[in-house]
């Protein structure tokens, strides 16, 4: 008989998880710990990794640190080949800048551009390479409902959360048979680092949190469930999709509930 307690064990398995030192990926990283794998904490903000890898080493299970720059391809290569073999990769690094497109400048989009997409092309493209290498693995990107919902302000960041998607679904067809699954999760307002403009705005904050079916914005730790379950065997047959992990926020058409009859 099939044990099915565990599906989600990971232990065993090494899982590199890039912009541990804040946000979703912090609580992804503590998440993927207890749940048995050995982390590595990667950011730019290197002492917020070390000081999150102490952290698990402490209370939940294994880790160490590095410093890792998505925009820099030479700074992966080097982190990989510290690291070694990796068995799961979770990338949530990115960047937004909150204006509409006739006023974004040329220096503002390629900013976004290039953590947002060309950043999630290098990393995914080499930890693909270590992982086909090594026997295969689970890619898990960020991406955001602005995959597929959009609002003033937000075209450039759009356009990289969709162009995300298709990478990733690409990438999971073509590496299927290396035992490489691919798949991305889509947040919806998650309170975050990179969400602090709209909670310096009440109105702002609160038009976000009505729009959910929840009615309420996301904790970090509420995407680690989704994570959990593509780097396990829970999702052995589960690639080249997208999870919506947003309160409903998709799925609901319109803010208003017409009165009883």
């Amino acid at each position: 008989m099939f044990d099915f307690k565990t599906l989600f064990d990971l232990s065993g398995k090494t899982a590199l998880v890039v912009g541990s030192g804040s946000g979703i990926g912090q609580a992804s990283a503590r998440g993927l710990a207890q749940f048995g794998a050995h982390v590595v904490c990667a950011d730019v903000n290197v002492v917020a990794a070390e000081a999150l890898a102490s952290e698990i080493n402490q209370e939940e299970g294994t880790a160490e640190s590095i410093h890792l720059d998505m925009c820099d391809t030479s700074s992966i290569q080097n982190g990989l080949d510290h690291i070694g073999s990796v068995h799961i990769l979770v990338s949530t690094p990115s960047i937004n800048v909150r204006k509409p497109i006739l006023d974004i400048t040329d220096d503002e989009f390629d900013r976004v551009v290039n953590l947002n997409l060309k950043g999630t092309f290098r990393l995914v493209r080499e930890v693909s390479r270590n992982m086909v290498a090594n026997g295969g693995g689970s890619i898990i990107v960020l991406s955001s409902i602005r995959s597929q919902v959009v609002e003033p302000g937000q075209g450039v960041y759009a356009a990289t959360k969709s162009g995300v998607v298709q990478m990733i679904r690409a990438l999971a067809s073509e590496l299927a048979d290396k035992g490489i699954r691919a798949n991305a999760i889509a947040p919806g307002v998650v309170d975050t680092p990179l969400t602090q403009q709209i909670k310096n705005n009440k109105d702002w904050y609160q038009a976000y949190a009505n729009k959910s079916m929840m009615k309420r914005w996301a904790k970090p730790e509420e995407m680690v469930g989704a994570v959990i379950y593509l780097a396990s065997d829970a999702s052995s047959y589960t690639t080249g999709s997208l999870l919506f992990v947003d309160g409903g926020w998709t799925a609901q058409d319109g803010r208003f509930s017409p009165p009883e009859t």
